[in-house]
């Protein structure tokens, strides 16, 4: 008998509905043809939700995504909203998400498939097979922190306030997190931070050791400052599994370590919660890309960063490997039978739309199935 799981949709803003559109067919295809089933439930998020409830965010979708087996989200945010109050921004949809779902774990591959390997800014050489997982603190760090705001001072003039805190709590599970995802992979774990000028980086890279000696001495650790990682990713990315690191640092490494891939378009990340009393963590899934205004309605935004965060919520929400592989092998054969958004376009192969990827990667799943 089929076991239904509630998904929420958040399309949002841009391409963000493009992209989800196209995740839906092969969501509807695996409905049809496996034994894991889903209902699914649209709303809105971001601007779309600002422009009906003045919002970015309503109570009503919130209390939805509390109640997800897992919630897909497409992208925020674009000039219309440029001006809103902060507290208003699209953005601040997202933010909340992560937040009242306590999602603290946002993992981000970095994959190169080999029929892409040309596309990367670096050398093939030194990017090619590359399979890397950042591990990025999602909830605590400067952009939570307190006090924060922007003050006046008494000669007129103001000061901007962030502030970076960090638990032992806080970066402990994180850092469970982060070894157990290695222990799968090649069992090396790189803990980074600024240890040499940050007590929070001090604080970091003292509990990541002391959980290190505790309950994973049979893997490897090594800890590295940020800004010498971000040199290794562009030198010598293939030194890296798992790096795991701050909310601000994971949000600069990550966008780094995508480039590495060759488009954003490509790139997919799931955020994970603590497990609760059934072993099921709360989960929010959606592509690296943003809204891309530029480009939405268009049919040249490319879904595969969405597709493969569906793959991502079935491999770490609903416990499909199976089914996980099975997206990312029909990826993987659309592109090697060289179909290509604007995005990735290379000399020799066929330019398609948004569209006729999701339909092309449909079929590659049949073909696959058989």
């Amino acid at each position: 008998m089929k076991s239904n799981r509630k998904v929420l949709m958040l399309p949002g803003d841009g391409i963000g509905p493009e992209v989800m559109r196209e995740t839906k067919k092969v969501i509807d295809w695996f409905d049809k043809r496996k034994e894991v089933g889903f209902d699914l439930a649209e709303d809105l998020v971001g601007g779309a939700s600002y422009d009906k409830y003045k919002t970015p965010l309503t109570d009503e979708v919130m209390d939805k995504a509390l109640n997800a087996d897992g919630v897909l989200f497409g992208a925020v945010g674009g000039p219309d909203y440029d001006n809103l109050p902060f507290s208003e921004k699209p953005e601040r949809g997202l933010l909340r998400l992560r937040k009242e779902l306590s999602l603290f774990a946002n993992l981000r591959p970095a994959i190169v498939f080999d029929s892409l390997a040309d596309a990367s800014s670096l050398k093939k050489e030194i990017v090619s097979g590359l399979d890397i997982m950042i591990l990025r603190e999602l909830t605590g760090g400067i952009y939570f922190g307190e006090p924060r705001g922007i003050n006046e001072l008494s000669d007129g003039s103001k000061v901007g306030i962030n502030t970076e805190v960090y638990s032992t709590n806080e970066i402990r599970r994180v850092g469970e997190v982060a070894f157990e995802l290695s222990s799968k992979r090649r069992g090396l774990v790189h803990s980074v931070e600024k240890a040499n000028v940050m007590e929070s980086g001090l604080l970091w890279r003292e509990e990541i050791q002391k959980l290190y000696e505790e309950k994973f001495k049979n893997l490897k650790l090594e800890h590295m400052y940020a800004d010498n990682c971000a040199m290794q990713l562009v030198r010598d990315p293939h030194q890296f599994d798992v790096i795991v690191t701050t909310n601000l640092f994971g949000d600069l490494l990550s966008d780094i370590s995508a480039q590495l891939t060759g488009s954003l378009g490509m790139l997919p990340s799931a955020s994970l919660g603590e497990l609760n009393e059934n072993g099921v963590r709360k989960s929010l899934f959606e592509p690296v890309h943003g809204s891309a205004p530029d480009i939405a309605g268009q049919g040249k935004a490319n879904p595969i960063a969405m597709i493969l965060s569906f793959s991502m919520m079935l491999r770490y929400s609903l416990d499909r490997d199976e089914d996980a592989n099975l997206v990312e092998k029909a990826v993987t054969k659309a592109l090697e039978d060289g179909l290509r958004t604007a995005d990735i376009m290379q000399p020799g192969k066929t330019l398609i739309s948004t569209e006729q990827m999701g339909v092309e990667i449909c079929n590659r799943l049949d073909q696959l199935a058989v």
